[in-house]
């Protein structure tokens, strides 16, 4: 299937590690432009190399996106680079695992906030494209119970109400806004290897819950985000898509 980014440009934030890595990767293989920032600048300088040997155009830099300014400029600068933006994906994210106000500001500074300017930094850019696309990126612990009572399960449900009332409104515009809810993913710059190192009963605990026996691999939930993203999916907007091999229960209507 040809997704048709051949030529397209992604602005991905939080993009150095990770589920954005790949994501990132995939859509340079795809032929894709990708501009990505995080804050470390080895990280970043890695991920540089890794897309350039793809032979797209690449537009990296190391950014602290808890700073209101950060995002904002480096979308603006990645635009100007890569000459548009077709796709905006936010994958910043934290979680102090606690329920205190420091870590709803923590969340709120390092994970929401940076995604909602990036998105809004983004429109202008976005309305220009024939297939403009943002992909929000929540959690499957925002739609079940998930280690007990903390901010990051209720926030990253507030991203899934935000989500919708984007699409609603860009719609009309031809922007698409779709939500992408992963459940556990194991990618080897990501938490879960050290989970499993340093608490292996809670690593098992999490697979015994998983119908596939496994968690969900980096290049298989960059699949689901990239053609979410992508103009083959285009009549695609204001849904949410749970990536998670079955680890959460509950009907998805």
């Amino acid at each position: 299937m040809d997704l048709g980014l051949k030529g397209r440009k992604a602005i991905l934030v939080g993009a150095n590690g990770g589920i954005g890595r790949v994501v990132a990767l995939t859509l340079a293989g795809e032929g894709c432009h990708v501009a990505v920032c995080g804050r470390s600048e080895a990280k970043v300088d890695k991920v540089r190399g890794e897309l350039a040997a793809t032979g797209v155009t690449v537009f990296a830099q190391a950014a602290d996106v808890t700073d209101a300014a950060a995002v904002p400029a480096f979308v603006e600068s990645a635009a100007a680079a890569l000459g548009g933006c077709d796709i905006f994906i936010s994958f910043t994210s934290a979680n102090p695992g606690v329920d205190t106000d420091e870590a709803w500001q923590t969340i709120l500074d390092t994970d929401i906030l940076p995604m909602r300017r990036g998105v809004a930094a983004a429109q202008p850019h976005l309305l220009k494209s024939d297939a403009g696309s943002v992909v929000i990126i929540s959690s499957t612990g925002a739609v079940e119970d998930f280690m007990g009572v903390q901010p990051y399960n209720a926030l990253k449900a507030a991203v899934m109400v935000y989500s919708n009332a984007l699409s609603q409104t860009l719609a009309a515009q031809g922007v698409r806004v779709n939500c992408v809810t992963p459940g556990p993913v194991w990618t080897e710059d990501g938490p879960w290897p050290q989970i499993k190192a340093g608490a292996p009963e809670f690593y098992d605990g999490i697979v015994a819950q998983i119908p596939l026996g496994r968690l969900t691999t980096g290049e298989e939930m960059a699949n689901a985000i990239v053609f979410i993203a992508s103009p083959a999916c285009k009549a695609m907007t204001g849904a949410n898509l749970v990536v998670d091999g079955g680890f959460t229960k509950r009907v998805q209507f």
